[in-house]
């Protein structure tokens, strides 16, 4: 059964007026060019949250605490009626009044698309903000399937808005690889491969304000095969959250997306992507709000 609530917080923890965190679903699936399912991705977390544990051993702290109110879904799982940029124009519009509500917006998806509608939110809120994308895939083209509002095209869209770091990254396409910035982007095989010190390198490239952008098809697939696009070669739970802890611990937090969940079978991925996003909190409130 899904809860009404991430985490399955009583009511009392999940009020939307002095929480904290607000989360977002957006179960869209319109534009996935290979497995479909990522409209079901919002609904599996949910789920899956409700075995997190509410205590986090590394941090120490307890972010629910803080208050985290979770809203109705802003995107119909339908795609017949609903386009990628009436997605997009949704989910900017629910971050926006987050944002002025003076929440963080924590977005669930659905596919990549909707991260467009998260970060432009950002980018109209906060002058100094850096999109920092967490994927196997570029998603840099201009057009994709005749829409510039398609999953291969979100950070395409993002850095019209906002300067973008890429990390993870091991597919792009041809015309991808001409116009990708090799000095704010990490490839996979670098970082498995390469002497260290990735992640002390992409800090400095941060502003004082950061919003994440993270397709869980960043991962290896052994960790997360319940996916849409999946790529070998993929990073694994400690490269990832060690990153996300030294972000937060550099730059504040101001929002999150995480996307491309396909649930079918494989519960160990919806679990992983449950935790990842209490595992961001964490670290968030750790070390901008001290211990909760």
């Amino acid at each position: 059964m899904v809860p009404s609530n991430f985490l399955d917080l009583p009511p009392e923890a999940a009020e939307y007026g002095p929480a904290a965190y607000a989360v977002l679903p957006a179960g869209y699936d319109g534009t996935s060019t290979w497995k479909k399912g990522a409209d079901r991705g919002p609904d599996a977390i949910l789920e899956a949250s409700s075995q997190v544990e509410l205590y986090d051993i590394e941090t120490g702290g307890q972010a629910w605490k803080r208050g985290i109110h979770t809203l109705p879904h802003v995107s119909a799982p339908s795609v017949t009626f609903v386009s990628p940029e009436e997605c997009v124009a949704s989910v900017q519009s629910a971050a926006a009044k987050i944002f002025a509500d003076g929440k963080v917006p924590v977005i669930l998806g659905g596919e990549h698309t909707v991260a467009v509608g998260g970060a432009w939110a950002a980018a109209d809120f906060f002058r100094d903000l850096t999109v920092l994308q967490l994927d196997a895939h570029g998603d840099l083209r201009d057009s994709y399937e005749e829409s510039g509002f398609n999953h291969a095209c979100v950070m395409a869209r993002i850095r019209e808005r906002s300067p973008i770091v890429q990390a993870g990254i091991r597919s792009i396409s041809p015309e991808e690889a001409e116009i990708i910035d090799r000095d704010r982007t990490f490839f996979a095989r670098e970082i498995h491969c390469g002497n260290g010190g990735w992640i002390e390198r992409l800090l400095p490239l941060l502003t004082t304000r950061v919003y994440i952008t993270l397709d869980l098809d960043v991962f290896d697939p052994a960790y997360v095969p319940s996916t849409g696009t999946p790529e070998p070669g993929g990073l694994d739970w400690y490269q990832v959250t060690g990153l996300l802890k030294a972000v937060a611990a550099r730059s504040q937090i101001v929002g999150f997306d995480v996307t491309e969940l396909c649930p079918g079978g494989h519960h160990a991925s919806e679990f992983l992507a449950a935790k990842l996003i209490y595992k961001i909190m964490s670290y968030r409130e750790e070390y901008t709000n001290g211990k909760a």
